[in-house]
């Protein structure tokens, strides 16, 4: 078991007592559980829980969450609370539930799920080399298929469910910080707005599509052949089409209007694909385009170029 102590609590630095703020001794408590797949990021969303101030423990015993939480309730110092508990706790885990049934009475409690596609999780492990925490007895697509069956319960019990496959690490704390910081602008989603080419197939991890190819195609002007839609040239030549302009402004607000209710439904990310004939031209300024628009609408945007350069 691994604490972590968090700039809330007390600490002692060259002698001198670091105490909690008024604000922080009057927060609310709170108790957060993380859970999930092993290789889904539990470890880099703790993190970003102690960089909000949350009091943290990794692997926490689920016998000992009963009095972790009483204790977050009577202390002043560590009121914002955070745990990792996961398939290290073995058969153990089968408790989890009806501890959280008790744990609620105690104080405000939030289960978060973390899980990825069998394909990320397996890029993952195999970049890190780390045994899965079932042993090394199966492969590792085996002890993923049975840790899946031992979390559904625990699964279904979650107050937000993150799929980590299209996060990296920065993004996927940034995403809990949006979501857990105080006064939050509400705007806890990241959007992907990305080109592709109909030639190469539809993007599979795509929620929303738009085919462009109704836009003249700057492949057949010599010299914009070489280049992408990023270019200021090609750009400027997209746009000079007035069906380009009212385009973009008639997606760009009906997803202005649209990812409000996406979060509202406790979406994490939203995936946009834009696409022409290669992904070279069309799509490429359209998602660029598109991408500005919503972040100036206050949204994080990550723009992706899947078929751009060849």
């Amino acid at each position: 078991m691994k604490a972590r102590k968090s700039p809330g609590r007390s600490l002692k630095n060259s002698g001198k007592s670091i105490k909690p703020s008024v604000r922080e001794r009057q927060r609310s408590p709170e108790l957060v559980v993380i859970t999930g797949m092993s290789g889904s990021g539990k470890a880099s969303v703790l993190k970003a829980f102690e960089d909000l101030g949350y009091y943290c423990v990794d692997n926490l015993p689920v016998e000992l969450i009963p009095r972790f939480a009483e204790l977050a309730v009577r202390s002043r110092d560590t009121r914002r609370t955070a745990l990792v508990v996961d398939v290290r706790e073995g058969g153990k885990l089968g408790k989890l539930p009806e501890i959280l049934k008790s744990v609620r009475r105690m104080i405000p409690t939030k289960v978060v799920f973390l899980e990825a596609s069998d394909a990320v999780l397996l890029r993952r492990f195999s970049e890190t080399r780390r045994p899965h925490p079932l042993g090394t007895d199966a492969p590792v697509k085996s002890a993923l298929k049975a840790e899946r069956r031992h979390l559904n319960v625990i699964r279904r019990l979650a107050d937000l469910v993150i799929d980590t496959s299209k996060f990296n690490v920065h993004e996927l704390r940034a995403h809990i910080n949006e979501r857990f910081q105080e006064q939050s602008p509400g705007k806890s989603i990241l959007v992907s707005s990305v080109s592709f080419g109909f030639r190469n197939g539809v993007p599979e991890d795509a929620d929303l599509v738009f085919d462009v190819r109704f836009l003249p195609n700057p492949h057949f002007v010599p010299e914009f052949r070489p280049l992408t839609g990023r270019h200021p040239r090609v750009a400027k030549y997209i746009r000079s089409f007035p069906q380009t302009q009212e385009f973009i402004t008639r997606i760009s607000d009906l997803l202005v209007y649209l990812l409000p209710h996406y979060i509202h439904e406790g979406k994490s990310y939203l995936t946009i694909a834009f696409g022409c004939t290669g992904g070279q031209h069309r799509s490429v300024m359209i998602a660029e385009e598109v991408g500005r628009h919503l972040r100036r609408a206050g949204y994080r945007v990550k723009i992706v170029h899947r078929d751009s350069p060849k």
